[in-house]
């Protein structure tokens, strides 16, 4: 009996991770990351540099739920990175570093750069504590005051939380700057959109393409809020029972929130990469909120940003090489670590 040939195997598509910077945009290849900028004289300005995922180089960091840990934590690093080497492309003048950051940088042994960027790290994750971590337990402790309901309480709490990132998102797209950044954010979305559609990477099919996609970290950030709003009810509860506690308090409230952030993490990154790569009713009615969230962090691109996402992208993916012009470019700015970035 004649043995019935194989089907071929489709090509998958490689998952493109990116972040809209600051006049350009970082795209994220299998084993590259590149960022491309539009200075003030209209030219491009790159930066590229190969990339290996922590998962090649520690195999524990790849299994399924830590890997999404790792990748939150790395996200954060490496964003932070990406926005000084954008800024280096754009030349953006820096300003004189004051006599502090001098002497610092002298007891430190550290760069005055690397100083004020782990400084602004600090400061960032220290607002993003505050904002959504202690301000919500803080309401959540002083309704728990009135109100015997754990699940009331935990479901006000999440309340706060989700109203003060719409809030933040939607104060910063007043910013001119911020709305220009949005507007690459959303060419980002639309050039990923035409590599994954298998289109010629080109700003006419570009534009086609919703500015919305489905692996966004925007959408990421507002399921693990939502997720955590319901995790942290149940433990509250599993509290209640096994210690009899009938209220908790503030800083049991902060602690528990740190402790089950990077399991809520974990757990809906891999939800994440099912949601995104599926699309019947049930999965895009969980992938609703999250594209709806989108609406207030990309806009509509011109050509010209298109062009500079498709530079990127052209670049992470190895069609297109760096040009000897831009050498001199690329060994003034500093390089960029190796990260895996959560995807968009």
């Amino acid at each position: 009996m004649a043995k019935r040939p194989d089907k071929p195997k489709k090509e998958k598509c490689p998952d493109i991770g990116g972040q809209a910077v600051v006049e350009g945009v970082m795209m994220k290849g299998p084993d590259a990351i590149a960022v491309s900028v539009r200075r003030p004289d209209g030219n491009i300005a790159r930066s590229y540099q190969k990339y290996v995922p922590p998962s090649k180089r520690h195999k524990w960091m790849g299994w399924p739920v830590i890997r999404g840990v790792v990748n939150m934590v790395v996200m954060l690093m490496t964003g932070v990175s990406i926005l000084e080497t954008s800024a280096k492309l754009l030349g953006i003048e820096e300003e004189q570093p004051s006599k502090f950051e001098k002497w610092l940088s002298d007891r430190l042994g550290k760069s005055i750069d690397k100083i004020v960027m782990g400084v602004a790290l600090v400061l960032a994750v220290g607002l993003s504590l505050v904002l959504f971590m202690v301000l919500p337990n803080l309401a959540a402790a002083l309704i728990n005051r009135t109100v015997s309901s754990l699940l009331v309480v935990n479901l006000f709490a999440g309340l706060v939380r989700i109203l003060i990132l719409i809030g933040y998102i939607w104060a910063t797209g007043f910013i001119p700057d911020m709305r220009r950044v949005f507007m690459y954010h959303g060419a980002e979305h639309k050039t990923v959109y035409c590599h994954e559609a298998k289109l010629e990477l080109t700003p006419d099919n570009a534009k086609q393409f919703s500015t919305l996609h489905p692996r966004c970290g925007t959408s990421f950030l507002l399921i693990v809020m939502i997720i955590a709003v319901l995790l942290g009810a149940i433990s509250d509860q599993l509290i209640h029972i096994a210690f009899g506690i009938p209220r908790m308090t503030f800083a049991a409230r902060l602690l528990r929130s740190l402790i089950i952030l990077p399991i809520v993490a974990g757990v809906l990154y891999e939800a994440l990469q099912g949601l995104a790569h599926s699309n019947n009713v049930w999965v895009r009615a969980l992938r609703w909120p999250g594209l709806q969230m989108q609406r207030l962090t990309t806009r509509e691109p011109d050509e010209s940003m298109l062009e500079i996402a498709i530079d990127a992208l052209q670049r992470a993916l190895g069609i297109k090489q760096i040009e000897p012009v831009q050498q001199e470019v690329l060994e003034a700015v500093d390089a960029v670590p190796p990260a895996e970035m959560v995807d968009l």
